[in-house]
């Protein structure tokens, strides 16, 4: 079965950092015509703005051709054909497959049955692997470093799947947590175990004014209206958290902003143009992050 990449956990540290350094020298020289002989294919389940156009972007600029769609809706799966038959039609087409899909767990039984390596763009609120290595990736250009930082995550906790993704990743550095979410959209008790098995520290708040001046890395995340069964309870939390310019004031010099992105109404506008803010260039630095991790599966990273 060829490697793929569905959770944080199928690469090691070590493959963390080596997809970090190639993507640091994918930034450098943006155009590598290294899979000019290899199809894409970039089958999307699910609605998708930048993950979707930077895999495609990634691609583009490896020098591969990509194939796709970001409506289910126009395919067979709308006359009911399954996964498992999409998954191995496409595998015979194309020479990596990066999947989007509403349903936890998809992308692995995806995995199980191609024939090619799998990318998970997001599974539900599971796992987004890719998300999380352009979220280190982000945090060592902003840091110098990825060890001994303290990392507050805001807001939708629960089913935040990337904030998930990367408290796994940043396990191996020796971080530490605050973890800002009103009492709805805590993190799952399953991740908090995870941590303390590891010995790693946290700890759990609900306000966010007092808890950014310590802060290197403050991920502040959208609350997810298509996660919620009960509209009620979605409109009962989705502006618990709105940070402002002036909320910055005394904070480190070194602190950065991440956001996977879409924002709502979580960061207020005027705090795009403090130096804080970086989660436009963290949307960058997808592509770079994603350039390395196709020429990585595809076996073209060892002589870059």
């Amino acid at each position: 079965m060829p490697k793929s990449l569905i959770s944080i956990h199928d690469f090691s540290k070590e493959e963390i950092l080596h997809i970090l350094e190639v993507a640091k020298d994918f930034e450098r020289d943006k155009c590598r015509n290294i899979l000019g002989d290899k199809v894409i294919a970039c089958i999307f389940f699910e609605p998708s703005t930048r993950t979707r156009l930077s895999f495609e972007t990634a691609s583009n600029r490896l020098g591969a051709r990509v194939i796709g769609f970001s409506d289910a809706g126009n395919t067979s799966i709308s006359k009911g054909e399954s996964l498992k038959d999409t998954i191995k039609m496409v595998s015979n087409y194309a020479d990596l497959i990066v999947m989007r899909h509403p349903l936890e767990g998809s992308a692995r039984y995806a995995s199980e049955v191609s024939s090619v390596p799998i990318i998970n763009a997001g599974d539900g609120a599971n796992q987004h692997p890719t998300q999380t290595l352009l979220d280190l990736y982000s945090i060592q250009q902003t840091q110098g470093r990825l060890d001994g930082l303290r990392l507050n995550m805001v807001g939708d906790l629960k089913y935040g799947r990337t904030v998930h993704s990367l408290l796994q990743a940043m396990s191996h550095f020796s971080p530490e947590f605050i973890f800002t979410a009103p009492e709805e959209l805590r993190m799952p008790k399953e991740y908090l175990e995870f941590l303390s098995e590891r010995n790693i520290p946290y700890r759990e708040e609900t306000e966010l004014s007092g808890n950014i001046k310590d802060t290197d890395i403050l991920y502040m995340t959208r609350v997810q209206q298509e996660r919620f069964t009960d509209p009620m309870e979605y409109e009962k939390v989705k502006d618990v958290y709105r940070l402002t310019a002036s909320m910055l004031e005394g904070c480190k010099p070194n602190m950065k902003i991440l956001h996977p992105l879409p924002r709502v109404s979580e960061i207020a506008d005027d705090v795009d143009e403090t130096p804080h803010a970086y989660y436009f260039k963290q949307a960058e630095n997808g592509v770079y992050v994603r350039m390395a991790i196709i020429a990585y599966l595809l076996g073209k990273t060892n002589n870059l």
